[in-house]
């Protein structure tokens, strides 16, 4: 038996996925090469926007569409909704696309094994039917999966807490991912060690508010935890384990202790880049967002990361066009990213969510001035871009060596601890492998360099 994954979103989503295919190999199934061929198929959706639900609904028609060609030769397939979307729309989605056999929302992942004894039953009988899963006797709740580590990769991600507690006026996170819930520390040491001993050299912690994470403790002796106690705990266990870099996403500022900052510079395990969301410029536009921080008090921790780790990169993401957004408003979002200058950025406009508290809010932005709010962001982060990475060429850097690249099959794509992408001549044996290298140019956004010459000790 075989199966054929989609995922799309966040890296927890991929971090699922991966928990998933285990579950799948450990029943003895496969993975299959495409879709054609296989007998079950998983879409690992998103909901974060209208888009991404939109993508998922045409792979759904897409699917039903191969069912009814491969139910003419003779044998189907299962095709089951996971993620966000499954969450959000639950049985919804199957009324309204029959071609769903199963919806396995966020909080029901357990549900997956009895969704692959069903399938299995129906091709041991080759019926174009399958049974129904019986609902889940015990309360829904999410639980962890032991690991996440895909097969054969050198990189892992290992969520440290589920869902998310801050409902920013404008995401729907909250609504399809729940209440936070940290996940038991001993767990997390648990799979870096099992991690470690597969060979990965470099995990990311994961979570929707990754430094929210609280551990209150219990009867069997745990003792409570907050995000930096972690962190101490997760550069001994990486050092044990050959684990050479830590990273963690995603970061909400108003939770950035000044403990962590003592953290990271006191462990060169944690790389030198953060994703440290800052969504707006505007102290007005902050609070409609709900985002419980100022913007002095965003670029006082910047300072503050700066002056612990003066070599630290940051990246960060923008939202345009929210609700009642004026030009004075985006002036002051292009006047925090002159101060920052963040090495890149994932920019947006606003899109309206259906259950957000933004949604009903006054003042909507056309969406030609969005478009054009956009650009201007875009278009100056493009010039910190180059400007930040121009100023490296020349520097000695360690990178970690990640694949071919799809542009040169003679040259081995690699990344630096800042997340700086650089392509070199290599052999593909040094692929998962720390190496060092000169960056000698730039090229768009990847550095290059003209040798990678194998770390020693590594």
């Amino acid at each position: 038996m075989t199966y054929f994954f989609e995922t799309y979103g966040c890296q927890m989503n991929t971090a699922e996925s991966a928990a998933l295919e285990l579950a799948c190999r450990e029943r003895g199934w496969n993975p299959a090469c495409d879709a054609e061929c296989t007998d079950l198929v998983l879409i690992n959706t998103c909901s974060v926007r209208i888009t991404a639900e939109t993508r998922a609904l045409g792979r759904i028609a897409h699917y039903a569409a191969l069912k009814r060609k491969r139910q003419a030769g003779g044998r189907t397939f299962a095709l089951v909704l996971a993620g966000c979307m499954a969450q959000r729309m639950g049985q919804e989605i199957q009324e309204r696309y029959p071609a769903v056999d199963y919806v396995m929302g966020t909080a029901v992942r357990s549900m997956f094994p009895r969704i692959l004894e069903a399938v299995e039953g129906c091709l041991a009988g080759r019926s174009f039917s399958l049974p129904p899963v019986p609902e889940l006797s015990e309360q829904a709740v999410f639980s962890f999966s032991s690991s996440h580590l895909e097969e054969g990769q050198f990189r892992s991600f290992i969520p440290i807490m589920h869902g998310c507690d801050n409902f920013c006026a404008y995401c729907i996170v909250p609504y399809v991912r729940g209440r936070e819930i940290s996940r038991d520390p001993r767990l997390i040491i648990e799979e870096i060690g099992l991690v470690g001993g597969r060979g990965v050299r470099e995990i990311t912690l994961l979570g929707q508010n990754v430094n929210s994470y609280r551990w209150q403790g219990d009867q069997n002796g745990g003792k409570p935890l907050d995000f930096a106690g972690l962190l101490r705990l997760v550069a001994k266990e990486a050092a044990k384990n050959g684990v050479q870099w830590v990273r963690f996403l995603s970061a909400n500022p108003k939770n950035f202790s000044s403990e962590t900052i003592q953290v990271m510079a006191e462990n060169p395990v944690f790389c030198r880049h953060i994703h440290l969301c800052v969504q707006h410029g505007s102290n007005r536009i902050l609070s409609a967002m709900n985002r419980g921080y100022t913007r002095e008090q965003y670029l006082s921790l910047v300072r503050d990361l700066r002056a612990a780790l003066p070599n630290i990169s940051l990246s960060t993401d923008i939202l345009v066009g929210f609700p009642g957004e004026t030009d004075d408003d985006l002036a002051q979002t292009l006047d925090l990213m002159e101060e920052v200058r963040f090495s890149y950025a994932y920019m947006y406009h606003y899109n309206p969510r259906e259950g957000t508290a933004a949604f009903s809010l006054p003042g909507r932005i056309p969406e030609e001035l969005k478009r054009e709010r956009l650009a201007r962001v875009i278009s100056l982060q493009k010039k910190h871009t180059v400007l930040l990475l121009k100023s490296k060429i020349g520097r000695r850097e360690r990178v970690l060596v990640e694949g071919i690249s799809r542009k040169n099959a003679d040259e081995l794509i690699s990344r630096t601890e800042r997340d700086e992408t650089v392509a070199a001549p290599g052999a593909a044996a040094l692929i998962g492998s720390f190496a060092e290298l000169t960056l000698s140019e730039l090229r768009g956004t990847t550095f290059r360099a003209k040798e990678l010459l194998l770390c020693s000790g590594v």
